[in-house]
């Protein structure tokens, strides 16, 4: 595996842009066996490990190695857990143990790039107050809304101090939710319900909605519209409704 990355990183820096180099390559790899295999004998192993040194110095990048490194600490830790694996073990353990660290980290990031915030700042720092109203409140989730997350969006949800008559989530912003995500609306939602506050879901993309009603936030639960505008409509003619 390593002499493939290795002669692979050769063909690039020699100018290969396709496919079709790969495949000249390796062509070029077995007709040079064919004829020369028999003279691979006498060439000192000395001479191949000079020859091994300077590839492997040509293929890393040492400016690009001190830029990642000085990067962020989570990229210094990948580059060099991978490094030292790569040189102490194998290129297997490395890929995978890499692999792991890296969508650790990626989760990491995502998680806190979720944000719930309101659309005017109150003195809860995430209620706000539509038209003056001050029974209808709206909060915007932004970023992917996963389990990393649903811990930070169930926390800053409880910081609510406001008891609106209504609640408007916005979800545009947010491209995708998991169960743990549904589960946090959910409790949100039967905390609002349970203090006769309506909870209106807006502008949810198809394959958000779909986890949202799979996790028992149908209609009768909760009201989707399409903008904030219509369910601050919606929500205004129910609250001067009679009784």
């Amino acid at each position: 595996m390593t002499g493939t990355i290795a002669r692979t990183a050769t063909n690039l820096r020699a100018g290969a842009d396709g496919p079709l180099a790969a495949v000249l390559h390796a062509l070029f790899i077995l007709s040079f066996l064919a004829v020369a295999a028999p003279l691979l004998g006498y060439v000192p192993l000395l001479a191949l490990s000079g020859v091994l040194v300077i590839v492997a110095w040509n293929m890393a990048e040492k400016h690009e190695f001190a830029i990642l490194a000085r990067a962020s600490r989570g990229d210094a830790a990948v580059l060099l857990s991978t490094f030292l694996l790569t040189v102490f073990v194998d290129l297997a353990t490395e890929i995978v143990v890499g692999f792991g660290i890296g969508a650790l980290l990626a989760l990491h990031r995502l998680a806190d790039s979720v944000e719930v915030r309101a659309d005017a700042a109150s003195d809860e720092g995430f209620a706000a107050e539509i038209s003056g109203d001050p029974d209808l409140v709206v909060y915007r989730i932004s970023g992917a809304f996963f389990f990393g997350a649903a811990a930070r969006v169930s926390a800053a949800l409880d910081r609510i101090g406001a008891r609106p008559k209504a609640y408007v989530i916005d979800f545009s912003e947010v491209p995708l939710i998991d169960s743990s995500a549904a589960a946090t609306m959910a409790a949100f939602v039967r905390r609002a319900a349970r203090v006769g506050a309506c909870v209106y879901f807006v502008a949810a993309r198809p394959a958000v909605m779909g986890v949202l009603l799979n996790h028992g936030l149908d209609h009768d639960k909760v009201r989707y519209r399409r903008t904030i505008a219509e369910a601050a409509r919606d929500a205004k003619a129910t609250a001067q409704a009679p009784d």
